[in-house]
């Protein structure tokens, strides 16, 4: 017997088993059960599996013995409802689907659960839980949608059935522009779209949004808030279909868009907002619209306060406040590696997360190749690399000492950069002994290996986050006579940049890793250079599947040149624990992330012996 009860967005639920005629309130004893659990251990660690029974108490010095198979996944869905305080089980409405996975847990064998209070509830949760009922295709789509894409449609159009927002978090490159093209193609022609859809995008993405709806879905009529003309548009706001805008426009104009509410407010890049407290996610939060959708191929980069954010936008009050989330899932399973607090995150979020893989669902994309070039400095650059080691080593453990390890990041960042600096070139660091230093070993063996990879007929990708490296690469290219193009934070006409590339005007194209890692396909390359690889896997990957995304027809070989020994090496380390924070949330595998201040005396220990 069930029983939800209404209190405005929250319901309270209890679990209620009739004894003798007489109904019994389950939930406290259950939930003190879930707390006899030894800490991060799987619910399993409970059943004592010699009685295949387990005995909960009831009032009054009764017991009821529950075959464990019959307990354990109501356990599962309870764990995810209880957040370590009280007694009572409280759930937000956003969070339905959780009484859908309780009803699932508690029916069978000719068991039924009958619902008290907020009936409706149950039903909606079940209808949350069982996912897309049927297919719906765009009338008009100037494209064809491939079977995965299908299902994504039919899963989005799922999500404004029932009233929820969503996350879309497909691979890089599996076109989740087009299934949000196709999903507002049919909102127009259903003519539920009475108002218009909002798309807000990275500025560096805006024309490649406008072109794709063109090229797509050009009934829809489209209009672009971006530069300084845009002022005199906004009353054209409400006759159009779909509006364009970036993170930076809202930011600044977020008055004019509060006059008016949104079909759809849609984000593409979401990680955007991963920091809760930027403007830019803050503003996000306060339009008003009837459907919410967001759009990222990297829902979790660094940790899982990023996801909190995300949520708060697409569905608010899912996840609690931010504090709430933090002591009830993100420490517990950053910190703890309480493989039960992430099973329930896991399970609250999924009915509303899609996530596929390049490898799942698009076997033929050609392969990925992955190689790491090891550099080995000259003695110069050795000295150089060590002199400012120690001295950056010292600086930090006297910061650490003196204000505490958080308060110590600037100075950690700074001494990492200046140290990832002289591995790629001594003329980007800003010191007096660097002056001395005229060659570069990994800018050596850069253009030796680019010299070869072009003889072989390669077309190239060269990626850094170093603006000021770009510049130095290109003005020996251009010395070599290789014609190439360059795309950074300053670069205006980006497109034409991706047009001469992809048409075989140039072979190689230098590009900044945060200007460039994100909406563009070039596809036309086979071979991805990172220069300077960093801890941020997901914005390396973002930045690879700039080639290796659909309509690539060639394999794809990605190469990261790295200092032998040195902090570059070790980065490498990182970047597989960041991936894994990741892939333990979103895939199969259980398993726990910790970075510690440990890690920095890893990243600032001596260069090893050369390989």
């Amino acid at each position: 017997l069930g029983d939800v009860r209404d209190k405005a967005e929250w319901f309270q639920l209890e679990l209620g088993l009739e004894v003798d005629g007489e109904v019994v309130d389950l939930g406290p004893s259950l939930i003190k059960l879930l707390e006899e659990a030894p800490k991060g251990a799987r619910l399993s660690s409970l059943s004592r599996q010699v009685a295949r029974c387990r005995a909960v108490p009831l009032a009054k010095g009764r017991y009821v013995a529950i075959p464990w198979e019959r307990l354990e996944p109501v356990l599962s869905v309870l764990a995810e409802l209880y957040d370590g305080t009280g007694r009572k089980l409280r759930l937000h409405e956003a969070n339905l689907a959780a009484v859908g996975r309780l009803e699932q847990a508690l029916e069978g064998d000719g068991r039924v659960l009958h619902w008290t209070g907020r009936a409706d509830a149950g039903e909606r949760g079940k209808m949350l839980v069982r996912g897309p009922a049927g297919a719906e295709r765009p009338v008009v789509l100037h494209a064809e949608l491939r079977p995965y894409q299908q299902d994504g449609l039919t899963w989005l159009c799922h999500l404004r059935d029932h009233g929820v927002g969503g996350v879309l978090a497909d691979d890089m490159g599996l076109g989740k522009t087009l299934q949000t093209i196709a999903l507002l193609a049919i909102e127009k022609e259903q003519r539920r779209m009475d108002l218009p859809a909002l798309v807000i995008v990275p500025t560096s993405l805006i024309e490649g949004w406008r072109r794709q709806i063109a090229q797509f879905a050009p009934h829809l009529r489209v209009l672009v808030l971006h530069g300084g003309k845009r002022h005199a548009e906004f009353h054209k706001v409400a006759a159009t279909d779909v509006v364009l805008t970036t993170y930076s426009v809202l930011s600044r104009d977020l008055s004019r868009f509060h006059e008016h509410e949104f079909h759809y407010v849609i984000l593409d890049e979401a990680q955007a907002i991963k920091n809760a407290r930027s403007q830019a996610s803050q503003a996000v939060r306060t339009l008003r619209a009837r459907h919410r959708l967001a759009l990222t191929g990297t829902p979790v980069e660094n940790n899982l306060d990023e996801l909190w954010s995300l949520f708060e936008f697409v569905m608010p009050g899912l996840l609690g406040n931010a504090q709430r989330f933090r002591t009830g899932f993100r420490y517990p399973i950053e910190r703890e590696g309480n493989e039960t607090r992430l099973l329930a995150l896991r399970s609250r979020v999924s009915p509303f997360v899609l996530r596929r893989l390049k490898e799942t669902v698009a076997r033929d994309l050609p392969p990925k190749t992955e190689l790491t070039r090891y550099v080995s400095f000259g003695q110069e650059q050795r000295d150089l690399y060590e002199s400012i080691r120690v001295a950056a080593h010292a600086e930090v453990r006297s910061a650490i000492r003196q204000q505490g390890f958080e308060a110590s990041s600037l100075m950690i960042l700074d001494a990492l950069t200046k140290l990832r600096q002289v591995c790629c070139d001594p003329r980007l660091v800003k010191v007096d002994a660097a002056r001395e230093v005229k060659t570069s070993a990994k800018a050596e063996a850069f253009h030796s290996f680019l010299s070869e990879e072009l003889g072989r007929g390669r077309r190239v990708l060269v990626f850094s986050q170093f603006a000021r490296m770009l510049a130095l690469l290109s003005d020996e290219l251009r010395a070599r006579g290789v014609k190439h193009v360059t795309l950074t934070g300053a670069s205006e006409e980006r497109h034409k940049l991706v047009d001469s590339f992809q048409e075989g005007e140039v072979d190689v194209f230098l590009i900044s890793l945060k200007a460039g890692g994100t909406g563009l396909t070039l596809t036309r390359a086979d071979t991805v250079i990172h220069y300077d690889p960093w801890w941020n896997a997901a914005a390396q990957l973002q930045a690879t599947d700039r080639a290796h995304r659909i309509g690539q027809t060639q394999p794809v070989f990605v190469h990261n040149l790295v200092v032998a020994g040195s902090v570059e090496e070790r980065m490498l380390e990182l970047q597989q624990k960041k991936r894994a924070l990741a892939d333990m949330l979103f895939g199969k595998e259980v398993g726990t992330v910790r970075l510690l201040p440990d890690d920095v005396e890893s990243l600032l220990a001596p260069l090893e012996d050369e390989r």
